[in-house]
């Protein structure tokens, strides 16, 4: 049997397949005010007609000064909610799951009318400002800002959320000694990430499972290593997070030597192996076989797909297509594919109307 296909159950989170469609900025609120608008519909509501199991929606920002850019989406105000509620109805109605990454960019905020903050007063590089350095009490307003941030996704109708402490945003930008200098409790670099997610678990149902994007090494000398990330992510498990979509790099302005399709895998699959948690599999994962093969040998839970859904918002169909599985598209799609395959009435869906 495909395991692509294979319906998949975190806590109370049912997937019809493994497949999530990985959360990757857009940059196109043109209003700077945090909604999701046309653009967005059309994005991720195609891609639920396209077969996801799981769509996770982009890089969502606690606060206006956590975005990257001012054109990024944001749940900071209770005024953002309704915008987002819109989208992840119609995701429902598609058969997918919706769910948000939640983050805040520290000290990578780009546009000059964002300020950018960090753990220390360290710039990522000599092309980005040098951050303010939060104050221990500014800290803590972040974590109670992700808190809220949680509260308004649960609202909005998620089904699941992922806190996104990878690719050097803030939550990462603590847990890395390239970044954090700090003499007080936040120090202890597992401290903010632990405490942010001990807050948005506090903040949503007990079977709701929350996942958590983490850089596994940062290729950087200077930086933390996968040994000391397989210890972090221990701690991040028994904090609450249920799955780790497993990502690197990103704090550095270093990267990996060579990059390949599956080049992260090895990754997933350890800590998968060591901590006993749900993994999700990222990068260049767009061939189907490859896909496929990753979760045959077990390395992963769930695959994450980027850069293919974004050539193909279709791709769960094209995968079961050349890999002989059955599609799950909309009725009024069905005429373009073979009897073969599966009907409308046998995957439960009718008219979208």
């Amino acid at each position: 049997m495909l395991k692509l296909f294979e319906p998949y159950r975190l806590k109370g989170l049912a997937l019809k397949n493994r497949i999530m469609m990985s959360p990757m900025c857009q940059y196109s609120v043109w209003d700077h005010d945090g909604r999701p608008n046309a653009w967005h519909q059309t994005h991720y509501i195609s891609r639920a007609v396209g077969g996801a199991g799981l769509i996770m929606m982009e890089m969502t920002d606690v606060l206006p000064d956590g975005r990257i850019t001012i054109d990024d989406l944001g749940l900071w105000d209770d005024g953002q909610i309704g915008a987002f509620a819109a989208i992840i109805k119609e995701i429902h109605r598609y058969g997918a799951k919706a769910g948000i990454q939640i983050a805040h960019a520290g000290r990578k905020a780009e546009s000059p009318e964002l300020q950018p903050v960090a753990p220390s007063a360290i710039a990522f590089s000599d092309e980005y400002r040098v951050p303010h350095a939060l104050s221990t009490e500014e800290v803590a307003d972040v974590v109670e800002a992700f808190y809220r941030a949680a509260r308004r996704a649960l609202e909005a109708g998620v089904d699941t959320m992922e806190l996104h402490g990878a690719h050097g945003y803030l939550i990462n930008q603590f847990l890395s000694p390239l970044s954090n200098r700090r003499d007080d409790r936040y120090g202890s670099r597992p401290q903010f990430a632990l405490e942010v997610i001990q807050a948005v678990r506090s903040a949503i149902p007990k079977d709701m499972p929350l996942l958590m994007r983490i850089s596994a090494l940062e290729y950087d000398d200077q930086g933390y290593d996968f040994a000391e990330m397989l210890n972090m992510a221990k701690l991040f498990h028994e904090a609450g997070v249920d799955a780790l979509d497993v990502s690197s790099g990103g704090n550095s302005v270093h990267g990996p030597a060579t990059v390949f399709p599956g080049y992260q895998v090895p990754y997933a699959a350890a800590i998968r192996r060591e901590v006993g948690v749900a993994v999700v599999a990222v990068g260049m994962l767009e061939s189907y076989h490859l896909a496929e093969s990753v979760l045959q040998r077990e390395e992963a839970d769930l695959i994450a797909i980027g850069r293919g859904f974004l050539a193909d918002p279709y791709w769960p169909n094209s995968a079961a297509r050349a890999l002989g599985g059955k599609v799950a598209l909309p009725w009024e799609y069905f005429r373009a594919f073979p009897r073969s395959f599966t009907q409308p009435d046998e995957v439960g869906l009718s008219k979208s109307v």
